[in-house]
């Protein structure tokens, strides 16, 4: 039975990805720093699904030495990483706190990059699995450490691609647009101006990644509007780019 670690489980795209994956058949470890809540989306993942739901408390941000060596381990291996956890911060950059800024990147770049590192040795020397690496598609349009961090996230999955052509894995980097989640709440952002159609659905994303996945893509942006923003995006004159980045909804505050 494959076996799927996940970071950021216990609600919105993560807690879809773990409740898909065990749909599936997927064991699953959990990594979030809330062990209460951890256990609570273990037990239901255990009694729905029948599945293996081993909870694995982590700071992200602080600490990735316990998940590195669960990734590493040979004894039930670990077959997908998904690196969700993330966060976004409520003010702008120059009235942020320095160590707040630090911690976002600690948890949406080293993170990532260190339990990648820790997990596609011991895939390639198996000859199977695969990482999906959650982006955004604010990534394309640059306002804050986040989309900055987000971007990071994108083209570090695509260039690790070459790398792994013929041993059987792959990454991928999943970059949905707003999502109905606690995201924005957490992040005491006011999305009360965004259109419905804006948002999708976390479950919705989370299928078109896993479809995505199955194909081979480097990079699934799930949403046939959001398709259209990264494929336009890149090609817009900057400053139009950066104008659009300082309008849209996330921009406004509480």
């Amino acid at each position: 039975m494959a076996t799927a670690l996940v970071t950021g489980p216990t609600a919105g795209i993560g807690l879809a990805f773990v409740r898909a994956l065990a749909a599936r058949g997927h064991d699953v470890v959990l990594v979030s720093r809330d062990e209460a809540r951890l256990e609570a989306v273990a037990a239901e993942l255990r009694g729905a699904y029948g599945v293996g739901a081993e909870v694995l408390p982590a700071d992200l941000a602080a600490d990735t030495e316990a998940v590195e060596k669960r990734l590493r381990a040979v004894e039930r291996p670990v077959d997908l990483l998904v690196n969700n956890a993330g966060f976004a911060l409520r003010s702008r950059f120059l009235t942020n706190d320095v160590a707040d800024e630090e911690y976002l990147l600690d948890v949406l770049v080293r993170a990532v990059l260190r339990l990648t590192h820790a997990a596609l040795p011991g895939m390639v020397e198996r000859g199977r699995g695969a990482v999906v690496n959650v982006s955004s598609v604010a990534g394309w349009v640059p306002r804050s450490t986040y989309s900055a961090a987000k971007a990071w996230v994108t083209a570090f999955s695509v260039g690790l691609t070459p790398q792994l052509r013929g041993t059987g894995v792959q990454v991928m980097a999943l970059a949905p647009g707003f999502v109905r989640t606690e995201f924005h709440d957490r992040a005491q952002q006011d999305m009360s101006s965004l259109p419905s159609w804006m948002w999708l659905d976390a479950d919705a994303v989370v299928t078109a990644g896993l479809k995505d996945l199955r194909q081979g893509k480097v990079v699934s942006v799930p949403g046939t509007m959001y398709k259209a923003a990264a494929a336009v995006l890149p090609r817009l004159p900057r400053r139009l780019v950066l104008g659009l980045g300082q309008r849209h909804p996330a921009g406004r505050r509480r």
